[in-house]
């Protein structure tokens, strides 16, 4: 039997498990009574597993198949470095608890099924035990290398993977000590026997410059070369815009047009327009038209959607598209035509978008400007500055002036602006961190970050009305038990919010960061207001962004290093050029979830990578300070310790073992630890002097330990 005729059979299979007569039967005996040669049986386990994955049918941790009655569970596996897990179910709010001993050799990322042992209560959540691996989630992963005489094993980066990798001397590929490695998982061991492997890949040694990021950057498999397929699509592109491409388009060329981006920037896709005539501002927002180069199911248009997003490191940036497209024929540069998506507003004095168009058209950029130089324009009134850029001042100016308007017309319905300093890491030639401080927006981005918003929310309301198929950027009401957890901390600071029926409306946060604006606790409790936050997604269906209080959101804005954006151009220009007809509206239905799935997925991987290559840098940063004191806030508390937030965004913890003056006790109604004896407590938000005791660039770990006044 032909694996695609037993996956045509699946109904068969599903109907015969699920006959009234029909007893709880193992593969085996499945095999017989269907009638499936020995040598299909590999393919007849897939197809149960698939119906097991889909909840159709269940497996008792004996091995026997029936009809699914509810009794387990399918989802996926997370695994914690002290042993325990929890299970997630698709569809399902809240994970399902996996106590250490009820693991049974699920590991990080494996699709399980799950029996539920206890079920939820106010204060606990679910409980269960993994009944079934149906599916190995992790095949390969990143390592340390050690070697003894005959053998070696391999310690895994990822810390959720927490067994080491025995390797067969012949599969070492002469890897030494101190070498990271990509291993491939060939036995995931069982019955207190570790995994097996293989070394596929040398990265180099740890203390080469370098490999330390290649090591997040594989741990992660962010692609990093492009396909020759793909790069040979992208050497065909043209170096400037023919003719042919321009006919028909808006010709926008004599406009007074800009680009600010950061000094650094090599990938322009945004483009600026402002005039102000009788009370109304017309501000054009231009965008590269990448679609015109990427065509959907195209070698480019697969990787790209493949990677999702560009990837942007403390030493590198991973491209979505290769550099001839992103750098090149899509970068708005200054003096060259370029083709662009632009979404025209008029707005009047009070920030409100009376009018709008939606065109293709062709634009001329006349000055690439950096935010460092419009700052110096703006703010500084830096007058060698406004010399050379003299005929463009009058924009500027009206820049910021409808900035302000937009900004406080945000304000005033709630939307929420976390306005601290992000961090920037100074690396050396080398690769070595030599400083970490606070990396502040100024007017310039502001103005860009105000422009941008209000063309993305203009073109997901247009989309909205148009009950047309799109991809939308959404942000859920954060969590209520996270929201009274920040009440807590910013009550140690004499801050409050008000929170109703469990839930907060954006200005209660809106209110509380004015409040703190300018405080020494500003840029700690904004960030801890970000965490308490879910995460913003894309979604197929507008259910409204929280943090920015509106009921219409997306990504228009920028193509060249986001795939929704890209998505949303093509949905567009066939809608302008009149292709939207039922047979389009259906392809794009048919695809729209699983982008906007693929795309969050995809950018919360870029995040996380990006988030362990700056915690990888700042332990770097203070292996260096080891025994050095310290003044910070402490930023999290848990039964094993608190974590101390220094002013330069620098995380280490303090452990409780470490706190020597008394035995402490973790109250989790307070967020405290309270001494047995003393009585002393140590609380969010509490400032504490620390020293830093030790690092680990493995763990990716600082830990502090309390100076004492």
């Amino acid at each position: 039997m032909e694996k695609e005729l037993l996956k045509e059979r699946k109904k068969t299979i599903y109907d015969f498990i699920c006959d009234e007569f029909y007893v709880p039967m193992k593969i085996k005996e499945i095999a017989i009574m269907l009638n499936v040669p020995k040598a299909q049986r590999q393919e007849l386990q897939e197809v149960l597993d698939e119906l097991v994955c889909d909840g159709k049918i269940e497996v008792s941790a004996k091995g026997k198949y029936s009809k699914a009655e509810g009794k387990f569970l399918t989802g996926i596996f997370t695994a914690h470095q002290r042993g325990f897990g929890f299970v997630t179910i698709e569809g399902e709010n809240e994970d399902i608890f996996i106590p250490e001993s009820q693991v049974n050799g699920a590991m990080h990322m494996d699709t399980v099924q799950v029996a539920v042992t206890k079920g939820a209560s106010v204060e606990k959540r679910r409980e269960g035990s993994v009944v079934k691996i149906l599916k190995r989630g992790m095949e390969q992963l990143v390592c340390y290398y050690e070697e003894s005489k005959n053998y070696g094993f391999a310690v895994p980066d990822n810390p959720r993977f927490t067994q080491d990798i025995f390797i067969p001397k012949e599969h070492s590929m002469g890897a030494v000590r101190g070498h990271k490695v990509v291993v491939q998982i060939t036995e995931y061991g069982k019955n207190g026997k570790k995994p097996e492997g293989k070394i596929i890949e040398i990265l180099g040694h740890i203390n080469d410059p370098g490999t330390d990021i290649l090591s997040i950057v594989r741990g992660y498999d962010l692609p990093m070369e492009f396909p020759a397929k793909v790069l040979k699509q992208a050497e065909r592109v043209p170096d400037e815009v023919s003719e042919a491409d321009m006919a028909g388009r808006m010709d926008l060329r004599d406009w007074q047009t800009v680009t600010i981006d950061g000094e650094d920037a090599k990938d322009l896709d945004d483009a600026i327009t402002l005039t102000k005539e009788n009370g109304k501002y017309t501000l054009g927002v231009h965008i590269a038209d990448v679609t015109n180069y990427v065509q959907e199911n195209s070698a480019l248009d697969v990787e790209a959607l493949n990677r999702g997003t560009s990837v942007y490191l403390v030493d590198r940036v991973i491209p979505m598209l290769p550099h001839r497209l992103s750098n090149g024929i899509c970068s708005l540069n200054a003096g060259e035509n370029r083709l662009a998506l632009s979404c025209i507003m008029t707005i009047d004095e009070k920030g409100n978008v009376v009018d709008h168009t939606i065109a293709e058209t062709v634009i001329k950029v006349d000055r690439r400007m950096s935010y460092n130089s419009v700052k110096k324009i703006l703010e500084d009134k830096d007058e060698a500055e406004r010399a050379k850029y003299e005929e463009l001042i009058p924009m500027f100016e009206l820049m910021q002036e409808l900035a302000g308007i937009l900004r406080k017309k945000r304000m005033t319905r709630g939307s929420i602006d976390f306005d601290f300093p992000e961090t920037k890491i100074i690396l050396n030639e080398q690769g070595k961190p030599v400083d970490i401080k606070p990396y502040d927006r100024n007017v310039a981005t502001k103005i860009i970050e105000d422009f941008m918003l209000i063309a993305n929310e203009t073109v997901a309301q247009d989309y909205f009305w148009q009950e047309l198929p799109f991809v939308y950027r959404t942000h859920d009401n954060p969590d209520g038990e996270k929201i009274k957890k920040l009440a807590t901390f910013i009550n140690n600071f004499g801050y409050s919010i008000h929170i109703g029926q469990d839930e907060v409306h954006p200005k209660e946060l809106q209110k509380l960061l004015m409040k703190i604006e300018g405080s020494t606790e500003e840029a700690l409790i904004s960030r801890l207001t970000l965490r308490s936050m879910k995460q913003a997604k894309y979604t197929t269906v507008s259910t409204g962004h929280f943090g920015l209080a509106t009921h219409y959101y997306c990504h228009f804005t920028s193509p060249i290093r986001r795939y929704p954006d890209l998505q949303i151009h093509r949905i567009i220009k066939d809608n302008l050029r009149g292709r939207m007809d039922a047979k389009k509206i259906a392809h794009y239905e048919k695809i729209l979830d699983e982008v906007a799935d693929h795309s969050s997925k995809t950018e919360r991987r870029a995040e996380e990578a990006e988030r362990e290559t700056d915690k990888l840098k700042k332990v770097e940063y203070m292996s260096e300070r080891i025994g050095e004191c310290f003044e910070g806030v402490i930023s999290g508390v848990t039964e094993w310790g608190f974590y101390v937030e220094l002013p330069n965004t620098i995380e280490g913890l303090v452990h409780v073992t470490s706190l020597k003056d008394d035995y402490y006790h973790y109250d989790e109604r307070s967020y405290e630890l309270i001494g047995e004896t003393t009585n002393h407590r140590y609380k969010l938000g509490q400032k504490v002097k620390v020293m830093v005791e030790a690092t680990d660039k493995l763990l990716r770990t600082i830990d502090f330990c309390i100076v004492e006044e």
